[in-house]
């Protein structure tokens, strides 16, 4: 029996910004006490900062502890026969999480509640994305590597159908410019407006909804390209010096360029395609769903036609091993560009596990053209285990080229295809299925041709005695219409109704752009502090990636944001116990991992060796008999 029975979620939306609640609903049926594991997927983006149990009928507050801490404080109670409570992001990846409910009795029921805020992309056809991720596909670790293997790896799978748990979800969206409509890829109740000016609607799930895929959800309001500015009060009674003391600055920008100058029609695009086992399946598990590799295909042979003439282009593909169509770059001409259509079309999901990390070193070893600024191309279904050796690989030669990448199918890593796009300063899309993919890449394209933006920078106007600490890096990738982000913590007294002005300036070409933004300084104190919830993801996921990781200063950085936000990070988890049970549980728990719906892996594919079976909790990675 699987103790998870169901998980509620309630997701507000307001504008561009996410508040969920997901409580998951235990019960042992089992005539022993049981240790349940959850191991599931979530946006790298999102900010998680409560996690809570309720048990024999009490509510217990997890504490956010140092991750050695809680997992010292979850073992001790573990042994001591207390319910105990543990949720933690995983060490390989910030997109992955696992929640343990320890020592629940035979009979007991639980429910755990985590929340979490993220901002919500706004997609190439105007939507904003709201996705509850479901698919965590087995990540690829590569022989010869120093890394465990995965723990998406080793979690039991069931196929798709057959999850023994549910999901009930309702969504509401909130925006000033007005929805005038709600779509998803799962079955929806019509969208119902809850105010009278259509700035507000709600829409659920169908009831019984197995949750064997990804839920999408894409609300198309009014307008969703104005610039804005969100400032939220600091919270009083924190310690000062906090990044929850003082009030937090959510600036979006929508930067703009002199019209008919936006593109370049030079540049050397060279295109990295995953050929590796896993691109065998399925986009998504709706019936008659192509294969990945199919949709990496298209998606190619879409951008291989759109290409500029005189550019220069290149194709590799990879798996455990790699090839190019060419040995090096060659002039894009319509007799070298049906050529390539030709090869593209033939490629096959052949060449084994997903190694991603040697291609790329041998793309950044190949000299490049001065007048043809690189753009590397990146189509994969993110089924890697070293993401960060290779977004370090990316950040290393970012001043080479940049980077765009494509999630192709369900479950893609959300850690790898985003951290890739920015380490190398270029924008990420997440394909799932037929839908939306040309403008998708379109979009892409039409970013790659814009030439670098350079001389980036903030300038802020604001009363005597208020200051800005930039907390977010300022963006070093900005596109033509694509919404640009940037937190800002403003310190310092305002007595009064002012107001201040912040500039962001950058050169394009020759000429200095500047865009503009005003905002109130004085400010209501907020319900949650969301804006400072992300202000704190943003800062935390830029310091675990950066150059200086290791460094003892960034780490104590990192821990004492985590600590002061409640945000999760790569150092801290949340850990709850309950010391006044009337039950303690005598002896060892038995552990029980909940199963997760496994995509198409019906297949034994002889080139790559691998081999899933779907009803045990054991999976053969890629590469490996």
């Amino acid at each position: 029996p699987v103790p998870l029975q169901g998980i509620v979620a309630d997701v507000q939306v307001t504008g561009f910004v996410a508040n969920i609640s997901a409580t998951l609903k235990y019960k042992n049926e089992e005539k022993k006490a049981v240790e349940a594991v959850f191991v599931f997927p979530m946006d790298e983006d999102s900010a998680v900062y409560s996690f809570e149990a309720t048990i024999e009928g009490k509510k217990i507050v997890a504490d956010l502890q140092e991750k050695k801490e809680a997992h010292k404080t979850y073992d001790e109670a573990m042994s001591r026969g207390d319910q105990a409570f543990l949720l933690e992001e995983d060490e390989s990846s910030a997109d992955v999480f696992s929640c343990s409910v320890g020592n629940l009795p035979p009979g007991q029921e639980a429910e755990v509640t985590l929340k979490y805020v993220r901002e919500l992309p706004v997609e190439a056809d105007g939507a904003v994305r709201f996705a509850l991720p479901a698919i965590l596909n087995p990540r690829y670790t590569p022989k010869g590597t120093n890394q465990d293997v995965s723990i998406t790896a080793t979690r039991p799978q069931v196929p798709i159908g057959e999850i023994p748990y549910t999901l009930s979800l309702k969504a509401h969206f909130k925006s000033t410019y007005g929805i005038a409509k709600i779509e998803s890829n799962c079955t929806i109740t019509p969208m119902e407006y809850t105010d009278c000016d259509k700035t507000s609607a709600q829409v659920s799930l169908e009831e019984g909804h197995k949750f064997d895929r990804d839920v999408e959800i894409l609300a198309y309001y009014t307008d969703v390209n104005k610039p804005s500015v969100i400032v939220e009060a600091g919270l009083g009674v924190t310690a000062a010096g906090s990044i929850m003391a003082e009030s937090v600055a959510m600036l979006n920008f929508y930067p703009s360029f002199p019209a008919g100058q936006e593109q370049s029609n030079c540049g050397e695009f060279i295109f990295l395609v995953d050929r590796s086992g896993s691109m065998e399946c399925s986009m998504n598990n709706e019936p008659n769903a192509p294969q990945r590799i199919h949709s990496a295909r298209e998606t190619l042979v879409l951008l291989l036609k759109s290409l500029p003439l005189r550019c220069y282009f290149n194709i590799y593909g990879f798996g455990s091993h790699f090839e190019a169509f060419f040995p090096e770059s060659v002039e894009y001409t319509q007799k070298s560009m049906e050529k390539a259509v030709k090869k593209v079309n033939e490629m096959d999901a052949s060449f084994g596990g997903t190694e991603i990390l040697q291609p790329l070193q041998k793309i950044y070893q190949t000299g490049g053209r001065a007048e043809h600024p690189r753009q590397l191309f990146v189509f994969t279904d993110g089924e890697v285990g070293n993401t960060k050796q290779v977004i370090n690989e990316v950040q290393k030669n970012a001043q080479k080229h940049r980077c765009f990448t494509f999630g192709i199918g369900e479950g893609a890593s959300t850690s790898l295809i985003k951290g890739m796009a920015r380490a190398g300063s270029g924008t990420f899309e997440f394909i799932t299925g037929k839908d939306r993919m040309q403008p998708k890449v379109l979009r892409a394209l039409k970013c790659s041709l814009q030439p670098t933006v350079k001389d980036v920078s903030l300038t802020w106007t604001l009363p005597s005695g208020v200051e800005a600490i930039v907390l977010s890096q300022v963006p070093n990738a900005i596109f033509q219409g694509q919404r640009s982000i940037v937190y800002a913590q403003l310190k310092g007294k305002v007595e009064s109704e002012v107001e201040g002005e912040v500039c962001l300036q950058y050169k394009f070409k020759d000429e200095i752009v500047k865009n503009d933004l005003r905002f109130p300084l004085k400010v209501q104190n907020a319900e949650s502090p969301t804006i400072h919830r992300l202000a704190a993801k943003t800062l935390i996921s830029e310091l675990e990636h950066g150059t200086e990781t290791q460094s003892e200063e960034v780490k104590k950085k990192i821990l004492e944001t985590s600590l002061q936000s409640g945000v999760v990070s790569s150092l801290t988890a949340y850990v709850a116990v309950n010391k006044d049970s009337k039950t303690r549980v005598e002896g060892p728990a038995v552990r029980r991992d909940v199963p997760a719906p496994g995509m198409s892996f019906s297949h034994f594919n002889a080139a790559d060796r691998s081999l899933t079976p779907l009803t045990t909790s054991v999976y053969l990675r890629e590469g490996n008999k």
